[in-house]
């Protein structure tokens, strides 16, 4: 027994969860859970709570579907975020060829701080809106 709670997935809301699981494990090269994998018999695909797995099993991400609230519009308050993931990569050369693969994954650049020496990070958007950042 552990003295505090586990956190063992982040749940991101999505109005097209099998799109929203697509971007994130080919981003972050996850795996689907067995009964969480695209139905191959051209049988709708109707998932509503898929989740995405490391190479050791863990939980990373669980996308769920069907919700009705508008994307944030980070910067602008106008909708605000309600949570964000930061994502580390090794070098600055990193940096710039995962901004790109996030970009063509769907992604959108928000914000480009790459210029600061000290913390060089790019914040994005994934397909669904949810801003998060790609930093050294």
């Amino acid at each position: 027994m552990t003295t505090y709670p586990v956190l063992i997935h982040t749940a991101i809301d999505a109005r097209d969860c099998r799109g929203l699981a697509e971007f994130y494990r080919e981003l972050l090269g996850l795996h689907y859970r067995d009964r969480d994998k695209p139905p191959t018999d051209g049988g709708p695909d109707d998932a509503n709570w898929i989740v995405l797995l490391d190479d050791n099993g863990d939980r990373v991400v669980t996308i769920q579907q069907k919700v009705d609230t508008a994307p944030p519009t980070w910067p602008s308050e106008a909708v605000p975020m309600q949570m964000h993931m930061d994502f580390k990569v090794a070098t600055h050369e990193e940096l710039e060829r995962h901004r790109q693969r996030a970009e063509e994954l769907g992604a959108r650049l928000l914000h480009d701080r790459t210029h600061e020496q000290d913390a060089p990070l790019y914040v994005l958007a994934d397909p669904a809106g949810h801003p998060f950042c790609l930093l050294v």
